[in-house]
């Protein structure tokens, strides 16, 4: 069993989303069929490295689900519904935005979730006050705004696959420079781990020390 063999091999300890522990971070969908958007997201070719994230992905637009997402979980207020996907196995960052986030699992996936209640004044938290949960293929999820979340950790290495629908224009290219570090996006805050190099050196704000969790399968 996946969530038995990911507790015995990680450092940081893996729940399941159908755990009580993950109702403060968000809660399970449980009436969405997401057989089509799963089907729909596992053809979409796979990158050979690192992660890709398109805020609207066109396959996804004109399915079923897509009108139940609009309808349901944003009260027809406008949104977006992407994809996240690719190969991670770090914590690496954390990111916040002033929408609840709704998730699908393409592929079974681990996320690692912080509150914003554990930052400091300074925007500052140990990762230790992080959780991480395993969410099977097929499960769709919302996380509520304040909740820390990045890059979903893959299971399998042939990487991960996550539906991703936000609030219209969340993710995108900021219109006017600003001079706060964490402000990557438009209505998107992220905090870096001080050993995320990568992410450092390209400008992003050190906020999260403690160990940089790796999910291991």
């Amino acid at each position: 069993m996946m969530l038995k063999r990911l507790k015995e091999r990680n450092e940081i300890e893996v729940y399941s989303v159908f755990d009580d522990a993950f109702r403060l971070y968000g809660r399970v969908i449980k009436d969405l069929d997401t057989a089509e958007i799963v089907r729909v997201a596992a053809e979409i070719p796979m990158t050979d490295a690192g992660c890709v994230y398109h805020a609207a992905q066109p396959e996804f637009q004109n399915l079923a689900i897509a009108d139940r997402i609009r309808r349901d979980c944003f009260a027809e207020m406008p949104c977006q519904i992407g994809m996240c996907y690719g190969h991670n196995h770090f914590l690496n960052s954390l990111e916040w935005h002033t929408c609840s986030e709704i998730n699908i699992a393409a592929t079974d996936v681990v996320v690692i979730l912080g509150k914003r209640r554990d930052m400091d004044e300074h925007f500052q938290m140990s990762s230790t006050s992080c959780k991480a949960f395993f969410l099977p293929k097929g499960t769709a999820m919302e996380i509520y705004s304040d909740t820390l979340h990045f890059c979903p950790c893959e299971v399998e290495p042939t990487g991960y696959r996550m539906v991703v629908g936000l609030a219209e224009g969340t993710n995108t290219p900021l219109e006017q420079p600003t001079e706060d570090k964490k402000i990557r996006g438009k209505n998107k805050w992220v905090i870096t781990h001080e050993k995320n190099t990568v992410a450092l050196n390209n400008g992003c704000f050190c906020g999260i020390t403690g160990p940089n969790y790796e999910i291991k399968y």
